[in-house]
C-alpha cells in the first residue's frame, strides 16, 4: 500500500488507510518503523475523530509581553531546577544573584542557557539547600544581610502533591501524600525559612503544590509562617492561583506565599480569559527546535489512543488527548526516578514531546533542556511557568518596591 502523500487526502481516508496499516502489523512493532515503510513519518497520524476543534481564539500569554521594571532589584533562588521562575523574574528586569540547585543534569540545563549566572550545584559545589551552613558561607560574599532583594523558593513538591501519588496504587505505601514525613524534602521548607531569616531579604516567596497549605490541617506551613513572623516579616496569606487565568494554556495551580520587612500589601494580578491549548500545539516546532524528540510508540498503543476523542482517556496508558479549545491538564514531573508522563497531542495520536510541553509551560522554543529525555520531562514538569513567574514577579516589584 502506497502512502507517500498524506496531506493530499482527507483526514477521514488517511485514518482509514493508516488502520489497514496498523491491522497488518504486530502490536510490538515500532509505530514509526511502520510508517516510514510508506515514507509517512508519526506526525501523519490522525484520530478517527480528526481536526474537528481548532483555537481560534487570543494567542497565549508569552514572556515577550512583559516590560522590565524592577531596575535590577536582585534575586537568588532556591531549588531552582529548570529556572522556570528565574526567567520570569530576569524578564521583568530583576538582577539574578545566584541559584542553588543540587540536581547535576538541571544544573547543566541552567548554564547552558545562561552561563552567566552564578549556579551552585554539581558538580563543583553542592547545591543542596539542607546544608544551610553551606549555603550561608557560599552566599555571603555576594550579598548584604539585611538583603535589599528577593529569595524565592519552592521545595521540591513531591511529597505535597496529589497529582504525583495519583500515579500509585490506593493500596501501596506512596499513595496517601508523605509531606513533612519524607525524610529529606519534608524539612526542607525549613531549612529555606532558616536562610531567609539569616540573610533578611526584604521580600521573600515561598511557592509550592497546594498540598503544602492543606497538610496536617496547615499546621506545618503555619509553624514556618510564625517563625517568619517572629523574624519580622509581614507574611501574606497562603494565595493557590490558577496558571490559566493568567494567559497559560494549561490547568496547573500553584501555592504562594509572601513576606516583606515593609509594609507594601500584595495585590493579585488581574485574570484572563482562559486559552485552549491549540494556541501553541497547532503548530509543530519543527526539525531546528531542541527537545522536540517524539516516543517511539508500539502499535498497540497507537490503535487505542488514534480511536479516542477530545478530552479522553486511555485507561491502559493513563494518558489523555487534549482538546485544543481548552487549557490542557497540567504537566506533571513523575518521580525523581522516572519522567513524567505528558498527554495525548489533541489532533496527533501520540504523547506530547519535551517541547511541545514546555510550550505548555511557556518556556521559549530557545531555551534548551539536557539530559535524557526522561530527565527533561522532569525538568518541564517541575518548573513554575515562567510567563506565571513574570506576573508575579511584576506585583511584586510594585506592590514591595
Amino acid at each position: 500500500m502506497l502512502m507517500t502523500n498524506p496531506s493530499s487526502t482527507s483526514p477521514e481516508e488517511q485514518f482509514r488507510l493508516q488502520s489497514e496499516l496498523i491491522a497488518n502489523a504486530a502490536e510490538r512493532d515500532d509505530i514509526l518503523s511502520v510508517l516510514e515503510g510508506v515514507g509517512q513519518n508519526i506526525d501523519d497520524l490522525v484520530y478517527a475523530k480528526s481536526r474537528l476543534l481548532s483555537w481560534d481564539g487570543p494567542k497565549a500569554a508569552s514572556l515577550n509581553q512583559f516590560k522590565s521594571i524592577a531596575q535590577g532589584i536582585p534575586v537568588v533562588s532556591f531549588f531552582t531546577g529548570a529556572g522556570g521562575m528565574d526567567l520570569g523574574f530576569e524578564k521583568v528586569g530583576f538582577q539574578h544573584k545566584a541559584a542553588f540547585e543540587f540536581n547535576e543534569v538541571f544544573c547543566k540545563t541552567l548554564r547552558a542557557n545562561r552561563p552567566k549566572w552564578q549556579v551552585f550545584g554539581p558538580p563543583n559545589h553542592n547545591g543542596d539547600v539542607s546544608k544551610k551552613d553551606e549555603v550561608i558561607d557560599q552566599l555571603t560574599p555576594l550579598i548584604s544581610s539585611p538583603f535589599e532583594g528577593v529569595f524565592v523558593g519552592g521545595p521540591p513538591c513531591q511529597p505535597f502533591s496529589i497529582a504525583a501519588n495519583q500515579r500509585f496504587s490506593k493500596s501501596g505505601e506512596n499513595f496517601k501524600r508523605v509531606g513533612f514525613a519524607h525524610e529529606k524534602n519534608g524539612n526542607l521548607l525549613f531549612d529555606f525559612v532558616d536562610i531567609v531569616v539569616h540573610f533578611k531579604p526584604r521580600v521573600f516567596v515561598i511557592e509550592n503544590v497546594p498540598g503544602l497549605r492543606d497538610l496536617d490541617g496547615g499546621q506545618q506551613l503555619g509553624e514556618a509562617i510564625r517563625t517568619l513572623k517572629s523574624a519580622g516579616y509581614n507574611v501574606e496569606e497562603p494565595e493557590v492561583w490558577e496558571a490559566a487565568d493568567y494567559g497559560i494554556p494549561q490547568y496547573r495551580q500553584r501555592m504562594f506565599v509572601f513576606g516583606s520587612l515593609n509594609e507594601g500589601r500584595f495585590k493579585m494580578p488581574k485574570k484572563r480569559d482562559h486559552v485552549g491549548c491549540g494556541s501553541v500545539l497547532a503548530t509543530s516546532p519543527g526539525p531546528t527546535v531542541k527537545n522536540h524528540e517524539t516516543r517511539r510508540h508500539a502499535v498497540g498503543s497507537i490503535a487505542r489512543y488514534r480511536v479516542l476523542d477530545y478530552g479522553k482517556r486511555d485507561q491502559l496508558g493513563r494518558v489523555d488527548r487534549l482538546t485544543p479549545t481548552r487549557p490542557s491538564k497540567t504537566v506533571i514531573a513523575g518521580g525523581t526516578n522516572g519522567g513524567g508522563r505528558s498527554h495525548l497531542h489533541p489532533e496527533i495520536p501520540r504523547t506530547l514531546s519535551v517541547r511541545e510541553c514546555a510550550r505548555l509551560q511557556t518556556f521559549p522554543d530557545k531555551y534548551t533542556f539536557l539530559g535524557p529525555n526522561a530527565r527533561q520531562f522532569t525538568q518541564v514538569g517541575n518548573a513554575v511557568p515562567p510567563v506565571l513567574a513574570a506576573t508575579l514577579a511584576t506585583q511584586i516589584v510594585y506592590a514591595f518596591f
